[in-house]
């Protein structure tokens, strides 16, 4: 068995627009080790957001295998998909998705509560608190989202990702409503947690802070890669 937490094997994905054919994936492979931090850039269009869903097991490939942890999910049911979801990936959304009547801390929490083990409360808790601190929130953990910035929420929604201490983390453009300065402070820190965590990171971005601080860069262009990093001419 190999030792990548994500190995993709010519995948393709077609969508149909009207009576066009849009080849959102054609042929793609990749291979990610534990512990990386991966942009995938590429023009609108180019097939990221279809990749990243492939990745996080939210869409399926009209053809091809995607492999999670060695483990081939092709063949997994619904709720087999959901549960390997909750384990191993963390997600950090554009769009944040936080949910409006929850508090900070709630919302950071909630993942704990999904699955089929719930850690006790005060054992939740503890670590809760312990990731608001480290994204520099402590004294907005009982604030709604409603009353935070977008940096702000941004580092909710980091936080939440991280809360299962998933091996895998996808951010789909977690930098494009921000400034630059606090975009760099956020890349920071989610660099220190795939260090001190050995959290694998995933982007889809077209942020040059991010490809420049990738140890590893994936290309698309028509559903297709066209350059990466890790593979060698």
């Amino acid at each position: 068995m190999n030792n990548y937490i994500v190995s993709l094997n010519n995948l393709y994905k077609h969508y149909k627009m009207g009576d066009v054919a849009v080849k959102a994936l054609n042929g793609v492979s990749l291979s990610v080790i534990p512990a990386d931090f991966v942009a995938i850039v590429g023009p609108s269009g180019s097939g990221k957001t279809t990749l990243m869903n492939m990745i996080g097991l939210i869409d399926k490939p009209d053809s091809g295998d995607v492999i999670i942890e060695s483990e081939a999910t092709n063949s997994l049911s619904d709720n087999e998909l959901t549960e390997k979801r909750l384990k191993t990936i963390g997600f950090i959304f554009q769009s944040f998705n936080l949910i409006p009547v929850l508090s900070v801390r709630e919302n950071v929490e909630l993942p704990m509560l999904l699955g089929k083990q719930v850690a006790k409360k005060n054992k939740r808790l503890e670590w809760v608190n312990e990731l608001i601190e480290r994204v520099g929130l402590s004294g907005w953990a009982d604030h709604r989202p409603s009353e935070l910035s977008g940096g702000q929420r941004q580092r909710v929604a980091i936080a939440r990702a991280l809360v299962n201490k998933p091996k895998l983390v996808l951010a789909d453009e977690p930098t494009a409503n921000l400034d630059s300065e606090t975009g760099e402070r956020i890349l920071s820190e989610m660099k220190k947690f795939n260090k001190e965590l050995g959290t694998t990171f995933i982007f889809s971005t077209h942020d040059m802070a991010i490809r420049d601080m990738a140890d590893h860069v994936v290309q698309l262009k028509d559903g297709k890669i066209i350059f990466d990093s890790n593979l060698k001419a």
